[in-house]
C-alpha cells in the first residue's frame, strides 16, 4: 500500500495501515468511500473528510454506531491521497493520538472485509449513543 503524502506529512502520522473503516454500507473492493456524507455523530453536519482507523476494533465500534440498517461491515481501506491524523480525537483534544484515527478530502479504496472484530452489544452501543449525545464538543469539520 503507497502512502501518498509529503515526507513532512509522514513524521506526523503515527501509522502507515493497515487502515480500517466501519460503515453499515455493502460495498465491495475497489469502490471507493468519499466525503460529503453526513456525520454519524452529528447529522447535521456534512463532513468534509472520509475517516478511518488502524483499529480494526475500533472501525467496528464506527459500523456499530453507523446510520443505516444495514449489516455492520469493517472494510480493509487505503487512502487514495494525503491523509492526516484526526484531530476530534488528537493533540486538538486529547495528546497523541490513542485511537489511532485518521481522515482525508481524498477517497478511501476498499481493498478487502474484515469479519473477525470485537462487536459490541446492544447495551454497549446503547451507552456509545448516549455518550454522544451529551456531548457537547463540536466536531472539528
Amino acid at each position: 500500500m503507497e502512502n501518498k503524502m509529503n515526507a513532512s506529512d509522514q513524521t506526523d502520522v503515527l501509522d502507515h495501515g493497515p487502515f480500517y473503516h466501519g460503515t453499515r454500507a455493502d460495498l465491495k473492493v475497489g469502490d471507493l468511500l468519499t466525503a460529503g456524507f453526513q456525520s454519524n455523530y452529528k447529522p447535521e453536519i456534512i463532513m468534509n473528510h472520509i475517516y478511518f482507523t488502524a483499529l480494526v476494533n475500533g472501525a467496528g465500534l464506527a459500523a456499530a454506531l453507523a446510520q443505516g440498517n444495514g449489516d455492520q461491515r469493517v472494510y480493509l481501506v487505503e487512502p487514495t491521497g494525503a491523509f492526516e491524523n484526526d484531530p476530534n480525537v488528537t493533540d486538538k483534544k486529547f495528546p497523541g493520538n490513542p485511537t489511532r484515527s485518521y481522515r482525508s478530502q481524498a477517497p478511501l479504496k476498499i481493498v478487502g472485509e474484515i469479519t473477525d472484530w470485537v462487536r459490541q452489544t446492544p447495551e454497549e452501543i446503547q451507552t456509545w449513543r448516549e455518550r454522544l449525545a451529551n456531548n457537547k464538543g463540536e466536531i472539528i469539520n
